[in-house]
C-alpha cells in the first residue's frame, strides 16, 4: 500500500453534495477510500459527486438525510459497519448559515445553525466513538479511526454578524478536543480544520474565482490537508486545530494567559479590583481579544 493510501478504508463525509464536502469526498475516494456520501436528499439528487467518484474508478454510496437527525447518523453507521464491514474515517462538514446581527437573530436562526453544525457533528462523532471503543476492546488494542471536524475562524474571532455560526464552530472545536482525549487510547485521532474555501456558502464573502492562475481559495487546498489527517501518516497528530487555505497550513496555539493580577492580601476589595483592571484596559483596543484576530490582518 502506497504511503498515504486509504485503500480498504471506509469514510463518511457529511454535506458532501456540493462545495467543500464534495471536494473532500472526491479527494478521499481518489486516495482509495470507499466513501459514504451524506447530504439532504435534494442536495444529493442535484449533485454529480457519486457519478464523479464512479467515473474515476472509486466507490461511493449515498445516504441521504439531515445529519442533525439521529436516524441519519444511525443509518450512516449501519451502512459503514453492516454493509461495508467497518468505519475508519469521519469527515464532519455539513453546515448552514443564517447570518444576522445578534439583535436580529430569531430563535429559529439560532436553533437551525446550532443543530446542523454542532448537533450534527456530535451525533456522528458520538456514534463513531462508541463503535471504535467497542472495536478496540474486542481487538485488545488500538484500531484505525480518524475524525476531521469542520470548525471555522469564526469560532476563534466571533464575527459580529455570526453569533450563531461562531458559537456552533467554537463548540465544534471543544468537541474535537474532548474527542481527541477520550479516544486516543483506542487509536483514534481527532482534529479540527478552519478552512477558507470558495464555495456556494461563502460566495458572498470571497467573491468570484480569479480569471487566471491558481485560485488560493479553491477547496482543493483544503482537501490535501483532510486526506493527510484521514491517512496513516497522521497517526501522531490529534487534538489540533488547523487554519488552512491556499499554500498555508497553520497550526493554532492553545489560548494563553495575557496577564495575571493578584490581590495584595488574600482577596480583592471592590476598589482595588476596579482600579487595577480599569487601568490595564484603559489604553487597549477593547475588540482585540485573543491572538486569533491577527489571522485576519
Amino acid at each position: 500500500m502506497a504511503a498515504g493510501s486509504l485503500e480498504g478504508r471506509v469514510a463518511v463525509v457529511t454535506g458532501a453534495g456540493a462545495g467543500l464536502g464534495r471536494a473532500e469526498a472526491l479527494g478521499l475516494a481518489g486516495h482509495g477510500a470507499t466513501v459514504i456520501v451524506n447530504d439532504l436528499a435534494s442536495a444529493l439528487d442535484a449533485s454529480d459527486v457519486i457519478d464523479e467518484i464512479a467515473a474515476s474508478g472509486g466507490t461511493a454510496i449515498p445516504v441521504p438525510g439531515d445529519i442533525s437527525d439521529s436516524a441519519t447518523a444511525a443509518e450512516l453507521m449501519r451502512t459503514a459497519t453492516a454493509e461495508l464491514g467497518g468505519l475508519h474515517i469521519v469527515v464532519n462538514n455539513a453546515g448552514v448559515v443564517r447570518d444576522k446581527m445578534l439583535f436580529n437573530l430569531t430563535d429559529d436562526d439560532w436553533d437551525l445553525v446550532i443543530r446542523v453544525h454542532l448537533r450534527g457533528h456530535f451525533l456522528l462523532t458520538r456514534n463513531a466513538a462508541a463503535h471504535w471503543r467497542a472495536e478496540s476492546k474486542a481487538a485488545g488494542g488500538p484500531v484505525y479511526g480518524r475524525i476531521v471536524n469542520t470548525s471555522s475562524e469564526a469560532g476563534l474571532l466571533g464575527p459580529e454578524g455570526q453569533a450563531n455560526y461562531a458559537a456552533a464552530k467554537a463548540g465544534i472545536t471543544a468537541l474535537t478536543m474532548s474527542a481527541s482525549r477520550a479516544l486516543a487510547r483506542y487509536g483514534v485521532r481527532a482534529n479540527a480544520i478552519c478552512p477558507r474555501a470558495r464555495t456556494a456558502m461563502t460566495a458572498a464573502v470571497f467573491g468570484d474565482v480569479p480569471g487566471d492562475g491558481v485560485d488560493p481559495l479553491s477547496p482543493d487546498h483544503v482537501v490535501r490537508l483532510v486526506t493527510y489527517l484521514a491517512g496513516p501518516d497522521a497517526d501522531s497528530v490529534t487534538g489540533q486545530v488547523f487554519v488552512v487555505y491556499g499554500p498555508r497550513v497553520m497550526v493554532m496555539a492553545a489560548p494563553t494567559v495575557d496577564e495575571v493580577f493578584i490581590a495584595e492580601g488574600d482577596r480583592w476589595d471592590d476598589e482595588d479590583l476596579a482600579t487595577t483592571l480599569s487601568s490595564y484596559f484603559a489604553d487597549r483596543d477593547p475588540h482585540r481579544t485573543f491572538s486569533a484576530r491577527d489571522l485576519m490582518s
